[in-house]
């Protein structure tokens, strides 16, 4: 990245992707702090899972600003999966799931936000005269 030069569209949704995938990987960690606390006191838990809820919430809220795919649904739902109280193993598997998803798309999100834009005046060129 060092010969690329961004525009600051491209710059400013660089910055936010890179914010997005710091809360996925915050919350992953607390994804595997609450999947090793699985015979812990509910309490403890059920924390965790507001947590998760909590986080997956915020970012759904920062994406509503401005989309990037469909990040913040999957983000609400997550949000909605992390607060129920279903068995443990489902809700494990589901917020894997969903956190999976949403890096592969924010991985993608990047890899488009760090393509070079296209000039018009280059596209206008490039068409053939009549």
């Amino acid at each position: 990245m060092a010969g690329v030069k961004l525009s600051a569209a491209q710059q400013r949704k660089v910055d936010q992707i890179t914010e997005l995938q710091k809360i996925v990987d915050h919350t992953k960690a607390t994804l595997k702090e609450l999947e090793s606390n699985r015979a812990a006191k509910a309490s403890v838990v059920n924390n965790l899972s507001a947590m998760i809820s909590r986080e997956m919430s915020q970012m759904r809220q920062k994406l509503l600003t401005s989309p990037v795919g469909t990040i913040g649904d999957l983000a609400g739902n997550l949000s909605v999966v992390a607060s129920r109280s279903q068995g443990m193993n489902v809700k494990i598997r589901a917020l894997t799931d969903g956190l999976n998803s949403i890096t592969m798309q924010l991985d993608l999100a990047m890899k488009n936000a760090l393509q070079p834009e296209k000039d018009a005046k280059a596209e206008a060129g490039d068409q053939p005269a009549h």
